[in-house]
């Protein structure tokens, strides 16, 4: 009874949850910060995002990332997801601790309660949240996690048993944890002022006296942080829906002549040089052959199937138009692009400057991560039509997930 009403009492306080999104991905074997890999497509800070924007105890969001990646964050994920209730987007710092401490500073002071959740736990429900949010709301901190299934045992450093612990009473700790705002910044500023790092939240307000509610979580609600729990997280997203998952890919070639009186495009980028490409579009051959490769992993044929080189409407037309309805052809097919990697082979002029312009100019007509995008240019050290100068050739690879219902 003291609990229902506790729950009453929590929908009319103010709760902002931490989301500390500091991650390298060293752990996750990934090129890119495990928060941005994609899962069916969906980077995974989109996916917990998500679940916070739709739940009815969340007041605002507070969004922890890396210094570099804050501005980047905003459009890529706040504002492309729509998550309005994301209030601010912060700096991190070099630990998890003072990420979240971090984040604390941006709360609003008329703020009640304080929730952190690991960005890389996107499977947390509205439920799950409901349920910690109105513990703490009873008992002031309340984390969630699940009762140990397996024997726990302390070792020396060498490995030799010490001490068994009675499994009856020890849990595997989750994610969200729910503080009163005032307790958690205490707990943090003491852990400050002592140099003290925890091995969570929960463990800073201990630290000062408090006690901390478990309540029961699930085995679903898992942490991402290795390749094995990305395979992991696939099969479970696809078993929710009673889906399979396939992975498609496609390869794609252009090439194209150099021409005087002609800009040279390629990636949407006007690159400064002395000549163009001949073509019947802008003659953008790196575009050209990212359609091919997204095509193929359609099973859509190629460009020029859609885009006759002799019919008028596509005269001097830009090759990102017609990515843009590539793109939206694959979508149309239920297929999700996960990665496009290109390689340019010219001898002149030098592209490397202007690659990472080129991979942001197809992120954003695709609607996908710029961290999806791999762009690389290289000479064929004098040999063949390239080698002399003649032309650009290009050679692109799109991989892909189509996610397929049971029985098809």
């Amino acid at each position: 009874m003291v609990f229902r009403a506790c729950f009453c009492k929590r929908f009319a306080m103010k709760t902002v949850a931490i989301i500390p999104a500091g991650g390298s991905g060293r752990r996750a074997g990934a090129s890119i910060a495990k928060q941005y890999l994609l899962l069916h497509g969906v980077p995974l800070l989109a996916r917990t995002l998500r679940v916070f924007q739709n739940a009815e105890a969340i007041s605002a969001i507070v969004l922890v990332v890396p210094t570099p990646d804050v501005e980047s964050v905003r459009e890529r994920i706040v504002e492309k997801y729509s998550l309005t209730k994301v209030a601010a987007v912060v700096a991190g710092g070099g630990e998890r601790q003072d990420s979240v401490a971090s984040g604390l500073r941006a709360v609003p002071p008329d703020c009640d309660i304080v929730m952190v959740h690991d960005a890389v736990r996107p499977f947390v429900t509205g439920e799950m949240i409901d349920r910690v949010a109105a513990a703490a709301a009873c008992c002031g901190a309340a984390s969630l996690g699940v009762p140990a299934k397996d024997t726990i045992k302390e070792t020396t450093d060498d490995g030799i048993v010490t001490r068994t612990f009675p499994r009856s009473r020890l849990w595997q700790t989750q994610t969200p944890q729910a503080f009163a705002c005032d307790l958690l910044r205490r707990a943090h500023a003491s852990a400050k002022e002592d140099h003290y790092y925890g091995t969570d939240d929960a463990s800073l307000v201990e630290r000062i006296g408090a006690k901390v509610q478990m309540i029961a979580g699930s085995g679903e609600n898992m942490k991402i942080t290795t390749p094995e729990d990305m395979k992991m997280a696939e099969s479970l997203l696809c078993a929710g829906r009673g889906e399979r998952i396939r992975r498609p890919s496609g390869l794609g070639y252009d090439s194209h002549r150099f021409a005087k009186d002609r800009k040279l495009v390629l990636g949407g980028v006007d690159i400064p040089f002395d000549r163009g490409l001949a073509g019947h579009s802008d003659a953008d051959a790196l575009l050209h052959a990212v359609c091919d490769a997204l095509l193929g992993m359609a099973g859509e044929g190629d460009i020029g199937r859609h885009f006759p080189d002799h019919d008028p409407a596509y005269k001097n037309i830009s090759s990102l138009i017609l990515l843009e309805r590539v793109g939206k052809m694959v979508e149309s097919r239920g297929v999700s692009i996960e990665n496009i990697d290109a390689t340019l082979v010219l001898e002149k002029p030098r592209l490397a400057p202007y690659a990472q312009a080129m991979a942001a100019n197809i992120a954003r007509v695709l609607k996908i991560p710029e961290t999806a995008v791999n762009i690389k240019a290289k000479t064929n050290e004098g040999m063949g039509f390239t080698g002399r100068g003649e032309g650009v050739a290009v050679w692109a690879v799109a991989s892909g997930a189509e996610r397929i219902a049971d029985g098809e």
